[in-house]
């Protein structure tokens, strides 16, 4: 079963397309559906976080899709989109088990601000128990005896080390595996909205707070919570966080009842935050409480000799058929081995993806491998267009159409690769979000077939 963020159930196609493409934008996996029997068929295959549905559809309306997601997928929330005639049987529908609504039409930003408060986001990175390293196999022992105690666990090392896919597998090795993992990045959530995600608020708590809402203490209840990037959170909150780690128990904003919590608490963070602490901009009494059990998690550049294995994996995890046959030239062993790898494992993926675009046959060469650093996209599209020359050198037209072809071809291969995502599409060629969508507009006008992010 492939796994997604957000499944979008929607009739109207371009309104469907739309909110996928506003998801994408913001880092979610999209899976789309135009009605409620073709959802639950995709549920079926598919493995998603949150259901996003409108309400008046043919087929299957909202609310019989809603039902039978209860049977079939309990625990699975589902987030109706609803016209303003409707409210009120959206409503009922919340009292039946829904999350929340949304009244068309909504903005970018409303839809966006409701799913990260339902959709838990997993960390797409490779294994990290792949690899021979000496060092890294005594972290993996560690990790294992941790796992199965109750301690809490501070995670730190460079961005793309794996320090989510570490504390995944904490969660999946520990008493807390039966419930739900959930991570929050301090760093991607204003300060001012940061207390209400954790702590969750009541009905008109604050301006805007037009209903009670569970923070994420509460989704994680009898599973583990993921605090990433904690260094970044402001002091007025620690001190607040503080309290909670050592009540185990949370209020919600607006109210005074105390919520018992079980929750296994995980925080990660990119910065030395004992230096944090010595520079007055971390509290002391939050860090020992969260440090209990430190773990490292080392740069790729100091496991050399897992970047082979790591590169090998991902070509397998990205689903080219041939990729489990492609070879390295003594060249490209070479330049992997000597790079630094600044990016890590996220760096190293992206690298392979590109490879996997660029490469001729079965074999992957040096100037197959375009690292971070040197990211350019019309060096790709000059790699790809020789490619494309080679393969079509006998009926070759003029140049103007010879550089849109080998632009729509990688474009159209890159959205094959990243499962029709317009997001990560974008950032693997290196051009803006806009640009692409322009660029794909003009592919359709043209009659190219564009793959769907489902």
């Amino acid at each position: 079963m492939k796994q997604y963020d957000v499944l979008i159930v929607e009739d109207d196609p371009d309104l469907c397309e739309a909110l996928s493409d506003t998801l994408e934008l913001e880092g979610y996996r999209v899976l789309a559906a135009h009605n409620g029997t073709e959802a639950l068929a995709k549920l079926g295959r598919n493995r998603v976080k949150l259901v996003v549905s409108d309400v008046q559809m043919p087929v299957m309306d909202g609310f019989e899709l809603l039902r039978n997601i209860h049977a079939l997928h309990p625990g699975l929330p589902v987030l109706l989109m609803t016209a303003y005639g409707t409210v009120p049987k959206a409503v009922r529908a919340m009292q039946e088990g829904a999350v929340d609504y949304l009244v068309k039409p909504f903005e970018a930003s409303a839809l966006i601000d409701k799913v990260a408060a339902f959709a838990v986001v997993d960390a797409p990175a490779a294994d990290f128990t792949i690899g021979p390293d000496p060092g890294m196999q005594k972290l993996y022992r560690l990790i294992e005896r941790v796992a199965q105690t109750h301690v809490t666990v501070l995670l730190q090392g460079e961005s793309g080390t794996g320090k989510e896919v570490v504390a995944r597998a904490i969660h999946e090795q520990s008493p807390y595996r039966g419930g739900p993992f959930v991570a929050v990045n301090c760093a991607a959530i204003p300060d001012n909205m940061l207390e209400a995600m954790l702590f969750g608020y009541e009905k008109g708590a604050f301006t805007g707070a037009v209903q009670s809402m569970p923070g994420k203490f509460e989704l994680a209840q009898d599973g583990t919570l993921l605090l990433d990037e904690i260094a970044e959170m402001d002091l007025g909150l620690q001190a607040k966080l503080l309290r909670v780690l050592q009540e185990k128990e949370v209020e919600r904003i607006g109210s005074h009842r105390k919520i018992e919590l079980n929750v296994r608490i995980l925080a990660a963070t990119n910065r030395k935050l004992k230096q944090s602490v010595e520079q007055g901009l971390f509290r002391e009494d939050l860090y020992y409480r969260l440090s209990v059990f430190p773990l490292r998690m080392p740069a790729l550049r100091e496991r050399p000799g897992d970047i082979v294995p790591l590169a090998i994996e991902l070509l397998r995890r990205h689903g080219f058929d041939a990729a489990c046959e492609a070879v390295f030239d003594r060249e490209a062993l070479d330049k992997m081995q000597a790079y630094s790898w600044p990016g890590n494992v996220r760096e190293l993926e992206n690298v392979m993806q590109r490879a996997l675009i660029l490469k001729s046959g079965k074999r992957i060469a040096v100037e197959d491998l375009i690292f971070e650093e040197n990211v350019d996209p019309h060096v790709m599209a000059g790699a790809v267009i020789e490619n494309a020359w080679v393969d079509n050198s006998e009926d070759m037209s003029s140049l103007g159409d010879q550089v849109r072809s080998a632009e729509e071809k990688m474009i159209l291969q890159t959205l094959l690769t990243e499962n029709g995502s317009r997001k990560t599409t974008a950032e693997k060629l290196g051009i803006s979000p806009r640009t692409l969508r322009y660029k794909i507009a003009r592919m359709k006008e043209s009659g190219v077939a564009i793959p769907c992010s489902a």
